[in-house]
């Protein structure tokens, strides 16, 4: 799907030079970043997945080392 992306003079500054940091078009520097950022935000809410699980299942353990 085409798309038109309209970005501010910062933000070109700020896309250029990721391009140039990873050897890549822009258009594929910027969809890298979105692929890193949503890999970031799934292990992110995989983690506070796995905390709640713990601190919801083993609340009386946590208690007792909370108190060790």
């Amino acid at each position: 799907m085409a798309m038109t992306l309209r970005l501010t003079e910062e933000d070109e500054v700020i896309l250029t030079r990721l391009a140039e940091q990873l050897g890549l078009s822009k258009q594929k520097a910027l969809l890298e970043a979105m692929r890193m950022v949503e890999r970031e935000s799934r292990k992110k809410r995989r983690v506070n997945e796995a905390l709640q699980f713990v601190l919801s299942h083993d609340k009386e353990l946590m208690d007792r080392l909370a108190d060790a």
